[in-house]
C-alpha cells in the first residue's frame, strides 16, 4: 500500500528550549483517515504545521503526497489542503461567495469557480443555504462551507486539526459524514481531535502522541486490546455480601476482583465474557446475592488513551 505521508525522525525546538517533536515518526497510508490523539502540548498541532509546510524543522525528514517537504514545500502545497480550529470562511459573504472566491483565489477561471462551488455546495448538503450569509450559518453548517473551501482544488491529502471543537453532537455528525465521503473518494485525512469518540468513528488507524513522539499505533481495536482483556463488573445491593460475592466471582474468573466498597462494586478480567456471566449470574443467585447492576465492558479507547500517556512527560 503506497504512503501517503511518512515522518522519519522529526526533531522541532521552539525558541526558549521547548521540545515540541522529539523522534516524531509517522506513516500514513493512502486513502485513510489517520488520526492523531494526545494530550494538549503533546505535538500534535507541531507535526501538522510541519507536515503541511507553515512550521520548519530542525531535524529529520518529511515526505508528503510524494514531495519532500524541506526541498519541495510548493508542490506540498499544490496537493494538499489543510482545516483548522476555527472556519476560515468570510461571514459577510455567501456560502456561494466564499466557494467562488476561493476558486478563484485558487487560479480558477471564474466559470470553473461557479462550477466547482456549485458542485461542492450540493456535495455538502448547503445548496439551499448557499444565497445566505455565512454568519447565518449553524456551527455544523460553517464547518461544512469549511471543508468545502479546502477542497476546491481537489487535494491528495486533507489535515484536519480539531475539526469539530465547540460544536454540538449533530453538528459533529454532519462534519463526521463529509469526512467518511472524502475518504470514500480517495482523500487521505490526517486528523487531530480532542474527542476520543471522535477517533474512534472516524480512523482506520490511531498514533497516540506525548511529548512530542508517537508512543502506540494501530487501529481503535488494536489499541483498546492492548489494555487487556474484558472486564467483568458487578454490583451487589447489600454491602454486607461483598466479601461472598467476592470469593464467588473468584472461583469463577481465576483471579481476585477489584473491590469498591463505597460503590459495592467489584470488577475483574474475564476471558469468556458470556461464560463468566452466566456462570456469576447463576452462582450468585443460588447463594441469595442480591444484584444492583451487571455487565461485561471491553476496555474503551479512553482507557487505552490514559494508559498510553499517564507515564510520558509532556511536549510544548
Amino acid at each position: 500500500m503506497t504512503s501517503t505521508i511518512v515522518a522519519e525522525g522529526l526533531r522541532k525546538r521552539y525558541r526558549g528550549g521547548a521540545v515540541a517533536l522529539d523522534g516524531f515518526e509517522l506513516t500514513v497510508p493512502e486513502g485513510i483517515v489517520h488520526g492523531l490523539l494526545g494530550p494538549n502540548g503533546a505535538g500534535k498541532t507541531t507535526a501538522v504545521r510541519v507536515l503541511s509546510t507553515l512550521l520548519g524543522f530542525d531535524a529529520g525528514r518529511a515526505e508528503v503526497a510524494g514531495a519532500d517537504v524541506r526541498r519541495e514545500p510548493r508542490t506540498v502545497r499544490e496537493r494538499i489542503a489543510l482545516t483548522g480550529q476555527y472556519a476560515a470562511v468570510d461571514d459577510l459573504l455567501s456560502g456561494r461567495q466564499n466557494l467562488v472566491l476561493f476558486g478563484r483565489l485558487h487560479r480558477l477561471r471564474p466559470r470553473e469557480a461557479r462550477l466547482r462551488a456549485d458542485e461542492l455546495l450540493d456535495r455538502f448538503g448547503l445548496t439551499e443555504a448557499a444565497g445566505r450569509s455565512a454568519k447565518e450559518y449553524s456551527g455544523g453548517m460553517r464547518r461544512r462551507l469549511d471543508l468545502a473551501a479546502s477542497l476546491i482544488r481537489r487535494p491528495r491529502v486533507l489535515f484536519l486539526d480539531e475539526p469539530t471543537t465547540g460544536l454540538d453532537p449533530r453538528s459533529r455528525n454532519q462534519v463526521w459524514q463529509a469526512v467518511r465521503g472524502l475518504v470514500a473518494e480517495g482523500t487521505t485525512v490526517l486528523l487531530t481531535t480532542q474527542y476520543l469518540e471522535e477517533a474512534d468513528q472516524l480512523a482506520g488507524r490511531i498514533s497516540v502522541v506525548d511529548a512530542g513522539r508517537v508512543v502506540a499505533e494501530g487501529t481503535p481495536d488494536e489499541l483498546k486490546s492492548a489494555m487487556g482483556a474484558d472486564r467483568l463488573e458487578v454490583v451487589v445491593r447489600e454491602a454486607d455480601r461483598l466479601g461472598d460475592a467476592a470469593a464467588l466471582i473468584a472461583g469463577v474468573a481465576g483471579a481476585a476482583p477489584d473491590v469498591d466498597v463505597d460503590r459495592r462494586l467489584l470488577r475483574v478480567p474475564v476471558a469468556d465474557r458470556m461464560g463468566a456471566l452466566t456462570a456469576v449470574l447463576h452462582g450468585l443467585s443460588e447463594a441469595g446475592i442480591t444484584i444492583a447492576d451487571i455487565g461485561v465492558h471491553r476496555p474503551t479507547l479512553d482507557e487505552a488513551f490514559l494508559h498510553l500517556t499517564s507515564n510520558v512527560g509532556v511536549a510544548a
